[in-house]
């Protein structure tokens, strides 16, 4: 089976699942119209409130599409398709580069969404800021991508939902997607040590605030997805053995 064959497969699997879809643009959607549209004239720390509360909910709505990755593989393991794979000519990295991929195009499809409805409210960027923003939030999904991965070599399918409903709720919480949460230097200073908080920052700095990402941004991304990619590694290669 050929890298392209595979990546299709997963797409049209993805498309079909009707709850993965409402949680990981409906819901963020729904929420960006109600909130945003109720105070469409406000500003927030200088930002019109629209513009402010897209760049949150389009991270929050990626971090769920890019993570819930890990529920299709979940899945696969309980019916025996991970078995069934490794008699295969399909090699590993492609299996999981096409979980990559598939979360990645579910990302976009998202940030996608989420523009046009920002758009229909009012908000107004030129083209390099759409595109700049769009990069940079890319950027910040790589470590959430390795956690999925791992949570879906972790869990079962029954508990892989709420676990992913609450990481992701977590992170976009504290790393200010709903809104900032204090000014207190000491928090600030703490969530800076997560990524969500520069998935955020990026959709936020991009739209005219000092430069991004930061020395300590690509740090915070990099020991993260180091960190979780040796976790995925060690949790794929346990379960991996228990079909030996």
């Amino acid at each position: 089976m050929s890298h392209a064959t595979y990546l299709r497969y997963e797409l049209v699997r993805t498309f079909r699942n009707r709850r993965f879809l409402f949680f990981s643009l409906g819901f963020p959607l729904l929420m960006f119209l109600l909130i945003a549209g109720a105070n469409q004239s406000k500003r927030l720390d200088g930002i019109p409130f629209p513009l402010y509360y897209m760049t949150g909910m389009v991270s929050w709505g990626a971090m769920i599409a890019i993570i819930s990755s890990g529920t299709r593989i979940s899945a696969e393991r309980q019916i025996g398709w991970a078995r069934q794979l490794r008699i295969t000519p399909l090699s590993t990295r492609t299996y999981f580069r096409s979980k990559v991929v598939g979360g990645y195009v579910m990302a976009l499809l998202t940030i996608a969404v989420l523009y046009v409805a920002g758009s229909m409210l009012s908000v107004h960027l030129d083209a390099r800021q759409w595109a700049l923003m769009t990069l940079l939030l890319l950027i910040g999904l790589v470590p959430f991508a390795v956690l999925g991965i791992m949570l879906g070599h972790l869990l079962k399918p029954d508990s892989l939902g709420p676990a992913v409903g609450g990481v992701t709720s977590l992170f976009a919480l504290l790393g200010g997607a709903w809104g900032p949460l204090s000014t207190s230097t000491t928090f600030v200073d703490i969530v800076k040590c997560i990524p969500s908080y520069w998935l955020v920052q990026s959709g936020k700095v991009a739209l005219g605030g000092p430069g991004w990402p930061p020395l300590q941004a690509w740090v915070v991304l990099a020991v993260w997805t180091a960190a979780l990619a040796w976790l995925a590694v060690a949790a794929f290669r346990r379960d991996t053995a228990r079909l030996t």
